[in-house]
């Protein structure tokens, strides 16, 4: 067992495709982080496998701020014989700064503008996050300045989306790579057990403050690194994550 890296940020996204927010301490559990990809708004015209209306259609999502109404009883999970879903309702602010209930069907049509009306939306709840493959993610910021390099330009590590991003004691870009098929130890006891490359798409190509598109960055990660940037993991022991965790391979 050694020490691989530590945790340079937390993440979590309440409502898929809109803003994350940047936590001290997270829940790791079996299901994904405790309140990430909670909500999620459901297409008509998007296929049964991924049924979602995202940033990949309606780019302006990812200017929404989802905010938790009582951020305190959010941030891990209670005896489920206590639990209340109101523990867990979201307001969110849109981008003019306006605030509203996540269920309000005002914003839905909101959503809606700008975009293909065929487009008809159902808002959706889970326990488990709706993430697009495994419970968790990961990236290195040492792969995140590779693609600064590489491009050109500065690139943001948000447009990523992970649930971390870990300083690698190694310095090598995309070293994360090398951890799939073997398990990470976060901090006293989380343990997540690394599972596959994370496959990109035209997500990253959007601002997220902006929402505005850079093409070639997609096109870098299609060129050099097969697509792919950062890892999916599943937790094999549940618990907090803080920021500042050592990060540590195990044998």
């Amino acid at each position: 067992m050694k020490t691989v890296g530590t945790v340079e940020s937390l993440w979590r996204y309440p409502v898929k495709s809109m803003r994350g927010e940047e936590l001290p301490e997270m829940f790791a559990g079996f299901s994904g982080v405790y309140g990430d990809r909670l909500f999620a708004f459901r297409s008509s015209v998007s296929p049964e496998t991924f049924p979602y209306l995202t940033a990949r259609d309606q780019s302006q999502m990812l200017l929404y701020r989802p905010k938790f109404r009582h951020p305190g009883k959010a941030a891990a999970p209670i005896n489920l014989q206590e639990a209340d879903p109101a523990d867990l309702m979201l307001d969110v602010e849109t981008p003019a700064g306006a605030r509203m209930a996540i269920d309000d069907p005002a914003l839905i049509d909101m959503l809606r503008e700008g975009i293909d009306q065929k487009h008809q939306l159902d808002l959706l709840r889970s326990e488990r996050a709706l993430t697009d493959c495994r419970p968790v993610s990961l990236l290195s910021l040492q792969s995140v300045a590779m693609l600064s390099e590489e491009t050109g330009a500065f690139v943001d590590k948000r447009r990523f989306r992970a649930n971390s991003d870990i300083n690698l004691t190694s310095g090598e870009a995309f070293a994360e790579d090398q951890f799939v098929g073997r398990s990470l130890r976060i901090g006293s006891g989380v343990i997540i057990s690394i599972l596959q490359r994370d496959g990109r798409c035209v997500m990253i190509t959007l601002d997220p403050d902006t929402a505005e598109k850079t093409p070639a960055l997609l096109k870098k990660v299609a060129q050099s690194h097969s697509g792919m940037t950062g890892v999916y993991g599943a937790v094999l022991t549940e618990g907090i994550i803080r920021k500042g965790d050592p990060v540590e391979l195990l044998d």
